[in-house]
């Protein structure tokens, strides 16, 4: 049976694009254009994570453009000026592990506000990137594979499951049939749910 994702490590892009701190504006924005990424790691040294350039860096100095000379209402007029990686990028840079698992990472991007985050190993060095993407990857998981995974993992290790049915469509598990104690429910929907793919749990049993 296939392993569920469970980390980082198995959704995360390897092949990375990334620049140094001298790389230019202009090259900045061919490279996310050429590989339609809206974040760029910024490296040093051996390949040490320092920071990131995003689309939200480089559009200040579009904002300054049309500038009325209101000078404190621009968000950051340092990157309005700026003409390198090294000026333009937000530091620190706001990174993952590749052993989090996938609900960490998914919660780093939404309290962060981020789209991507470089993944490094436990002095910096950059490993590999996630993104917003690559995390939604585990609901492609066909329903025939989860319903596999949740019999050998969630059903097979509950004694009073031998009368209950299995139904995955659309990556929605539906338990039916007969459960002699309604009291693991609650526990069955967690586990269940716990499963990397499954969009949600129902429950279709029979009275005893």
């Amino acid at each position: 049976m296939p392993r569920s994702p469970r980390t980082v490590s198995d959704v995360m892009t390897r092949t990375v694009i990334a620049v140094g701190r001298d790389a230019p504006f202009k090259d900045i924005v061919e490279l996310m254009d050429r590989w339609k990424v809206s974040a760029l790691p910024v490296l040093e040294g051996e390949g040490r994570v320092v920071g990131v350039v995003s689309e939200a860096d480089l559009l200040s100095k579009e904002e300054f453009r049309d500038h009325d000379g209101r000078m404190s209402e621009l968000a950051d007029l340092g990157k309005a000026g700026a003409v390198t990686a090294g000026e333009l990028m937000s530091t620190p840079a706001v990174t993952v592990h590749a052993d989090a698992l996938l609900p960490e990472a998914a919660r780093i991007m939404a309290r962060r506000r981020v789209k991507r985050l470089p993944v490094v190993d436990g002095v910096g060095l950059l490993q590999g990137v996630v993104s917003r993407s690559d995390l939604l990857k585990v609901f492609l998981r066909p329903d025939e594979e989860l319903a596999d995974e949740i019999r050998h993992t969630v059903l097979s290790q509950v004694a009073t499951t031998s009368d209950v049915t299995l139904t995955v469509e659309g990556g929605v598990a539906t338990l039916g049939g007969a459960l002699s104690d309604r009291a693991v429910v609650p526990v069955l929907a967690q586990a269940v749910r716990a499963v990397e793919g499954v969009v949600d749990v129902r429950f279709d049993l029979a009275r005893q």
